[in-house]
């Protein structure tokens, strides 16, 4: 299986040369943005982990009352 950077390598080459342009002009909103982007992927990794483990004790309690519920019969 061919990578991004195999099978799209024109555009890899002008986001790459895009990006290096940014932080040559304006350094302080690149690294601004860079910063921002970082902090909402943390969010987003906060919350998908919290949820997940939230789903993961639900599940556990459902299990928990099928079993009690086959036993009381």
């Amino acid at each position: 299986m061919a990578s991004l950077t195999q099978t799209h390598a024109i555009i890899v080459i002008v986001i790459v040369v895009g990006l290096i342009l940014f932080i040559v002009r304006k350094p302080k909103l690149f690294f601004s943005l860079i910063g921002l982007g970082l902090l909402l992927a943390g969010l987003v990794y906060l919350i998908l982990t919290i949820s997940d483990s939230g789903s993961e004790q639900k599940n556990k309690m459902v299990h928990e009352e099928e079993k009690q519920f086959d036993t009381d019969r």
